[in-house]
């Protein structure tokens, strides 16, 4: 079995970081295979931009689909591209592993969705969700946060993570992933500090240990259900004998 990790995380000694090595550790001692790729450290652009494609379909106006489609059939997307493509491809397991800043993940790690899910290579009008490149493997969520699980709970004053979460779940969805339920470590506070110097340590290792126990136990961890494909009505919904999944899509008006 084989594992990627990408990390998101601009220090090395960062928590982050630790749970990604942590992650790696694990893994391995069960047999399996595992790479990192570590955005910060890899120098990785999130930016799109004309400049990376070298033979471009159109010299004049840069349109990134337009290009990533050209770049995908002439098989000229930038190596490192390439290579996230790669690893993505030979994994049975993708665990994209980030704090939280803002609400949303790093813009480094958008910027691998949008540079890394090119266009024609990774996801058509037809190759997504059920029929996606990476139907058949897992992915999924390691995020960190710096206030408690009750704050990002339902009706929790910073928001339900489930919400928050979902965008970036649904990404990996489309391209053809199930998606593990994310994990959440509560309570990493850096910069701002909300408790005792010792009240944190002992939850940043209890965080470990938790960690580590659901990557022992991966393999019966659930998936987040989405909705297929199969689903889709002609008019753009999903038809309404579907299961309802996601509180963006399926609200009341």
């Amino acid at each position: 079995m084989r594992a990627h990790i990408v990390l998101a995380h601009p220090e090395p000694g960062s928590y982050n970081a630790h749970l990604a090595a942590t992650a790696r550790r694990v893994l391995a001692e069960q047999g399996w295979s595992v790479t990192v790729s570590d955005l910060y450290a890899m120098g990785f652009d999130p930016c799109e931009a004309a400049k990376h494609f070298a033979h471009p379909n159109d010299p004049n106006r840069f349109d990134a689909q337009s290009e990533q489609r050209h770049a995908s059939a002439n098989h000229t997307l930038p190596n490192h591209v390439a290579e996230e493509i790669a690893r993505l491809d030979q994994s049975d397991l993708v665990i994209l592993q980030y704090p939280m800043w803002w609400h949303m993940p790093p813009a480094i790690l958008k910027g691998w969705f949008d540079r890394v899910f090119a266009y024609g290579e990774i996801y058509t009008s037809r190759m997504r969700f059920e029929n996606g490149r990476f139907k058949g493997k897992r992915a999924m969520l390691s995020v960190t946060v710096g206030t408690s699980e009750a704050t990002y709970a339902y009706n929790g004053r910073s928001g339900d993570i489930d919400l928050m979460l979902w965008p970036v779940n649904f990404n990996l969805a489309y391209v053809g992933f199930d998606v593990v339920k994310p994990f959440v470590a509560y309570g990493v506070e850096s910069g701002i500090r909300y408790s005792e110097p010792e009240t944190i340590e002992a939850r940043l290792q209890d965080i470990v240990v938790d960690w580590s126990r659901v990557l022992e136990t991966i393999a019966e961890r659930p998936n987040v259900p989405f909705n297929r494909m199969a689903e889709w009505g002609e008019d753009g919904r999903i038809i309404s004998t579907a299961p309802s999944y996601s509180p963006f899509m399926r609200h009341q008006p």
